[in-house]
This record gives structure tokens, C-alpha cells and sequence, in this order.
């Protein structure tokens, strides 16, 4: 027997009501209709994208889908050429290269959407780490130890300190290298001795299609005082490749190093109150305030300012007419250049 449709009347329209109602509940228990919700991070849309892209939960530090809300984890690295090559850099979301003691530099690898197994040679902690991290929250640092009298500084600041004095079983000593360039992490021990570190959020990076302008560059080189940074575009591999004092920068587990973007932000580098073993007064990169700074990204050099208005803040890149400087997706290298003289 056919059934013939008919117009509901108000009982039937209610109960269509609740059934729609209930039906809505359930769309949303699922995310449907909603921002992509990706494992171990919270949802998100566009994070750290220029308007008008897609809604895709991406990471705020290299602008790539995937797990954007693990913990920040800061781990600083040894850059002498006894240190090289590294190992783990290669999984880092962000590279700072920042001035030491004697012309030298050292780095701070920032990791969170992925982690390696291993990651090093460790070394010491500065004074200008702690202000340049604040824009994290309250992350994870991991460092071999620091001058006495800054120990009790860095225990003041935000971050959880995981030292092998608070994280031993996270650090082993690698006998086929000297030392003190021979301490090397895992990365997965070192979170879990600092649980609550802050899961990474915007810290002004802008992530699309690159802007206007931009001037054709293949290569620059970074100077310090006793060292470089060389950035030799690669359009093959769609990066700058890296090489530190003349040496093409290589990780053990990874091969060569480099970035789709690399940002030259030029800092003011005046001394700090503390020093080293040897007496060496240690230098401090002021990374608050404004100054200028070149982006690079597929093979053109943008000339930019960046603004970070308190230690809290992000840093943000800008055009020479107000707009952000976009970065190209994946990780990104920030050398903190001195000041030309």
C-alpha cells in the first residue's frame, strides 16, 4: 500500500524540531562544519595565515598542517666547528642564531610540531635567551647549565627549566666526541619533565603567497665577529641552505640544513651583566623594540622592519608600507645579526 505524504501539523513540526536539534548536536560532537581539529593540539583556523586562505588547523611557527598544539620545547645548541654536525635541527619549527662570547655563535632550536629522537651538542644557556623565549609563554628551555650568577635569574623567568640538574635522565655524554661538545637530549624526556609547558601559539609569523616586490638575491652571508652565516638559495631544493664559518651546515640525522625562509632580523648587541668562565662578558641581542630586517624566501630578498613592543609580544615582519611580510610555509630560521657599524 502507498503511503501518501502530507503537509506535518504543529506536533509533527515540533518533533521534526528536536530531531534537527539533536541532529545539529551530533554534527558538531564530530566537527563537521567546524574548524579541522588535528591530534594533540586545539582547533584552529588559518593559524598564522594571510586572509583569504583556507581553514586549515596549521602550525603558528612554520604555517604546515599538522600537530599545532604541542608543548614548546627551546633547547640550545653548540655552534663551534668541534660541534658540528648537529643533530635533531633538522625537525626544529624555528633557528635562532644569536651572538656569544668572543664573535662566536650559538643557536636556540625551538621544536613542537615534531620532535627528533635525539637532539645537540647542548651547551650553556645567556641572559638574552630568556627575554627572546617570553613570546613562547612558558616553555620548556633545555641547556647545559649557566654562569652562577645567572642561574637564579633563569629560575625566576618563565620557563621550565630542563637542565640536567632538573632533567638527568633526559641527557646522555657521546664518548666519540670531546667534551664539552658531546651532550646530547631526548626530546620526549625532556617534556616529560616539564608538563605544563605552553603549547605553541602566534608569535606573529605570516604564513601565504609571497608579497610583491622583493629583490632577486642567491646569495648573503651574516657576519659576526668571529664567524658567518652563509644562505645560498637552492631553487631545487625551494630553500636557503646553510652554512656556518665557510661549511655547509649538515645535521647527522638529516643531511643538509636549511629553510624555505630565513629572516636576517638586525639587533642591537650590547653587553650583559654576566660572563663567562673565562671572563668574557657575555652579549646580550635586544630583540624588544623595532628595528630593520631582510626576509628571504624563493630566491628574493624583502626588505622589512620587525616591532616586538614588550617581551610578551610576538614579533612581527613587516613591508616598508605597514603590510606583514609573509613567510613561505615550513620552518624558518631567524639569524639575529648585529648592527652594521
Amino acid at each position: 500500500m502507498a503511503v501518501v505524504a502530507r503537509a506535518p501539523g504543529r506536533p509533527a513540526r515540533a518533533a521534526m524540531l528536536v530531531v534537527f536539534a539533536v541532529f545539529a548536536v551530533f554534527l558538531v560532537s564530530r566537527g563537521c562544519g567546524g574548524p579541522e581539529r588535528t591530534p594533540g593540539g586545539p582547533s584552529s583556523t588559518s593559524t598564522g595565515s594571510v586572509p583569504g586562505t583556507s581553514a586549515v588547523a596549521r602550525s603558528p611557527f612554520t604555517g604546515l598542517p599538522g600537530r599545532t598544539g604541542g608543548p614548546v620545547l627551546a633547547v640550545k645548541i653548540d655552534n663551534v666547528g668541534t660541534a658540528r654536525p648537529h643533530t635533531g635541527l633538522g625537525r626544529a619549527d624555528l633557528v635562532y642564531v644569536e651572538q656569544v662570547e668572543s664573535g662566536l655563535t650559538r643557536l636556540l632550536a625551538v621544536f613542537s610540531s615534531q620532535l627528533p629522537d635525539r637532539v645537540g651538542p647542548v651547551r650553556s644557556a645567556r641572559e638574552s635567551d630568556l627575554e627572546l623565549l617570553r613570546q613562547f609563554g612558558s616553555p620548556a628551555l633545555a641547556f647545559s647549565g649557566a654562569q652562577s650568577r645567572l642561574l637564579p635569574v633563569v629560575a625566576e623567568a618563565p620557563v621550565y627549566d630542563v637542565s640536567p640538574a632538573h632533567a638527568p635522565g633526559a641527557y646522555v655524554r657521546d664518548g666519540s666526541r670531546p667534551a664539552p661538545h658531546n651532550l646530547y637530549a631526548a626530546p620526549d624526556r625532556l617534556l616529560a619533565a616539564a608538563p605544563d609547558a605552553s603549547a605553541a601559539r602566534d608569535i606573529g609569523f605570516r604564513f601565504g603567497d609571497a608579497p610583491a616586490g622583493g629583490t632577486p638575491e642567491r646569495d648573503r652571508t651574516v657576519r659576526y665577529p668571529n664567524g658567518s652565516v652563509g644562505l645560498h638559495w637552492s631553487a631545487e631544493g625551494d630553500r636557503w641552505l646553510v652554512s656556518f664559518d665557510g661549511d655547509p651546515a649538515t645535521a647527522t640525522d638529516g643531511g643538509r640544513l636549511g629553510a624555505p625562509t630565513v629572516v636576517v632580523q638586525y639587533v642591537t648587541v650590547r653587553p650583559s651583566g654576566f660572563h663567562d668562565r673565562w671572563g668574557n662578558t657575555s652579549p646580550y641581542s635586544e630583540t624588544v623594540g623595532t628595528g630593520r630586517a631582510v626576509v628571504l624566501r624563493d630566491g628574493k630578498a624583502y626588505d622589512a622592519t620587525w616591532s616586538r613592543p614588550d617581551a610578551a609580544a610576538g614579533t612581527r615582519f613587516s613591508t616598508p608600507g605597514g603590510q606583514p611580510v609573509t613567510f613561505a610555509r615550513g620552518p624558518v630560521w631567524i639569524v639575529l645579526a648585529p648592527l652594521p657599524r
